[in-house]
């Protein structure tokens, strides 16, 4: 009997190009100035916004950590779990509906981590406008499945929902980068 086995010797190396070529894209990313002058804009104006003490609860301090990793659970486990729900049958609308309570909690989510980012020195705020960028991908993915998905058309939602999984995928890479690789923390208490 022939079997086919993976060579861990042949993946490991293919794996440390894969990260090394991410790792130099992600330098490359924090250094680049070219969206200096929006950041700092954009920055100034999330920062002027009036939002008393919620702009504390925004950035977690009752919690001791920002909030906005916590809240992006919502939107990427119900997108999760339409994925899986999309290969079982008759399950299309359990899936339609996590596909728009993950839409529903995009909102919360993204105004936590826009608190967050106002803060962010220039390196990470760089990364941070990458990650939005991408984040509003995603929506655009998952808003055009539920769209298919509601208008009867059940597998371009499908595929819509999977270029949309992807899609998290990179976000959440580089939201992760930000969050331990560039050690963005806690807001201090105060």
């Amino acid at each position: 009997m022939n079997t086919k086995t993976l060579d861990p010797t042949k993946a490991v190396p293919a794996l440390h190009a894969a990260s090394g070529w991410w790792l130099t894209t992600l330098d490359r990313m924090e250094r680049t100035t070219l969206a200096d002058p929006a950041i700092r804009i954009l920055q100034r104006g999330i920062r002027s916004l009036p939002l008393g003490d919620v702009r504390d609860v925004l950035r977690g301090r009752p919690l001791g950590h920002p909030v906005h990793p916590f809240l992006v659970q919502v939107p990427i486990g119900c997108w999760l779990s339409a994925a899986v729900l999309d290969v079982m049958p008759g399950e299309a609308r359990a899936a339609t509906t996590l596909t728009a309570v993950g839409l529903a909690g995009v909102a919360p989510a993204a105004i936590a981590g826009w608190t967050d980012w106002a803060d962010m020195p220039p390196e990470q705020a760089r990364v941070g406008l990458v990650h939005a960028v991408s984040n509003a991908a995603v929506v655009g993915c998952y808003a055009v499945s539920l769209a298919a998905r509601l208008g009867g058309r059940p597998a371009k939602g499908r595929l819509w929902s999977w270029a949309g999984m992807a899609a998290v995928a990179v976000s959440g890479a580089l939201g992760g980068h930000i969050a331990y690789r560039q050690a963005v923390g806690p807001h201090p208490a105060g």
